[in-house]
């Protein structure tokens, strides 16, 4: 009885492993933590790989050594008519608890976080599903040497204060609350992150220049084309952040985009130029 009871936390971490991604998806929003997430780093998107990828943004993890970036990579969704939403970082009762991203035939809510490349902190601006084909929006997407044939072209104005602040809620954190279609968003069908998303997570996790810690910041790994691929062409190194941004918001009138004031967002285009805290195409992105 002694020998199984020291085997019981073996057992119990082993289990979660094998368990459903769902159920380690469940497990990722019990992860909180008392330090805040640094800033998002800056840096522009790789090239898509080919026709069908969705953007999905980096983030800041969390392991035993702190804090370390995932990079932003190009995903193929595991069904036709499936959009991203990232995960992200909500301060509650006293600390920093992980929501992580998911598929689902909308975007919901990711805590106002603006990460740049169509996701402004709201919605999704960077293409939309028609007729079980993804359309790509030249404005926020890099397309490379790549033929992508469905494509339009709609700018995103950046017209609100934006901000590198990679959580929401607690001392700095962004003030962004779900609209109705966000907390509606909440009770479709998801589908948790990829086998692959898994293992680009793991991947960047035994990677020492990912951590905070060692990079400040600064990942020299911060995109890269393809999910797991951590070397070679594709992958993008973090740049320096523009003085006029931001780390930390002081207080509301800063904060970013608010769902409330935003039309429920499917990613389809609806005419005319996206009014958010968006990145035109061509500059550097965050995200």
């Amino acid at each position: 009885m002694r020998r199984l009871r020291a085997l019981l936390p073996l057992l119990l971490a082993l289990a979660i492993f094998a368990a459903p991604d769902l159920a380690r998806a469940q497990v990722d929003v019990a992860v909180s933590i008392r330090v805040a997430p640094p800033p998002l780093p800056v840096y522009v998107q790789p090239a898509i790989p080919g026709p069908g990828y969705i953007w999905t943004p980096g983030y800041w993890a969390y392991g035993p050594a702190g804090y370390y970036w995932v990079p932003g990579t190009w995903v193929l969704p595991p069904a036709v008519g499936l959009l991203w939403t990232p995960g992200y970082w909500g301060w509650v009762n006293g600390a920093y608890l992980w929501h992580a991203g998911y598929w689902g035939p909308r975007v919901g809510f990711y805590g106002g976080v603006n990460y740049g490349f169509g996701y402004i902190g709201v919605g999704y601006v960077g293409g939309y599903w028609a007729h079980g084909v993804f359309a790509y929006n030249r404005a926020v997407n890099n397309f490379g040497r790549v033929h992508i044939t469905n494509v339009y072209n709609k700018t995103v104005v950046n017209n609100v204060h934006v901000t590198r602040v990679s959580f929401n809620g607690g001392p700095g954190g962004l003030g962004a609350r779900p609209s109705a279609a966000e907390e509606a968003a909440a009770h479709d069908q998801h589908t948790p992150p990829s086998a692959l998303q898994a293992q680009h997570e793991h991947a960047a996790s035994v990677n020492h220049n990912s951590f905070a810690s060692v990079n400040h910041g600064r990942p020299s790994v911060a995109a890269t084309s393809r999910a797991g691929e951590f070397h070679g062409h594709g992958v993008v190194a973090a740049r320096p952040a523009p003085v006029h941004n931001v780390t930390h918001q002081p207080g509301p009138a800063a904060h970013g985009p608010q769902p409330a004031e935003h039309p429920e967002n499917h990613g389809e285009p609806h005419g005319g130029a996206d009014h958010g805290g968006g990145h035109p195409g061509g500059e550097d992105h965050h995200g």
